[in-house]
């Protein structure tokens, strides 16, 4: 399908996903190992009539496991970057086409992540060590606006140096 000359953009949403270790002096965020190789956050396609914040809490579930969570307020953040189509790739042909992410910010309640087939791996870590092994600028950007917030706003205890 075209739109506006090129191909229909990719709606999809996700979450920067963090939990209070252990101990409770520090946060932790969820880092999801794609099978292409990247780094990256749990994310998927809205489906149907959902808005982004209902396809969050669904990719989440279905990428992770986790069910208990807290989608925080006041937080939506949105990227947008070409991608090479799936379904074009499946009929042979390579078709750039412009995706947009919105993301929000959720606070796990629950450890232990079950993960789905598209995952290969993950890991819990705090801020300094995630934004490190995440693989892209854009979002290495998203978690460091996620985690000012969640230092300015007080919403969980600061990160230490």
């Amino acid at each position: 399908m075209r739109y506006n000359g090129v191909m229909r953009p990719e709606v999809s949403a996700g979450a920067v996903i963090f939990r209070r270790n252990k101990n409770k002096k520090r946060r932790d965020f969820l880092l999801l190992h794609y099978e292409a190789g990247h780094w990256d956050f749990a994310k998927g396609h809205l489906e149907g009539s959902e808005t982004p914040i209902d396809a969050a809490r669904r990719e989440i579930v279905e990428e992770t496991g986790l069910r208990r969570l807290r989608i925080l307020p006041n937080f939506k953040h949105v990227i947008r970057y070409w991608m090479w189509s799936y379904a074009q790739k499946k009929q042979g042909r390579s078709v750039r086409i412009p995706k947009t992410v919105t993301f929000f910010i959720a606070e796990a309640f629950e450890d232990r992540v079950r993960l789905s087939d598209e995952h290969t791996g993950y890991v819990w870590l705090p801020y300094r060590d995630a934004v490190k092994l995440v693989t892209y600028k854009n979002a290495k950007e998203l978690l460091r606006t996620a985690e000012e917030l969640l230092q300015q706003k007080g919403q969980v205890i600061k990160t230490p140096a």
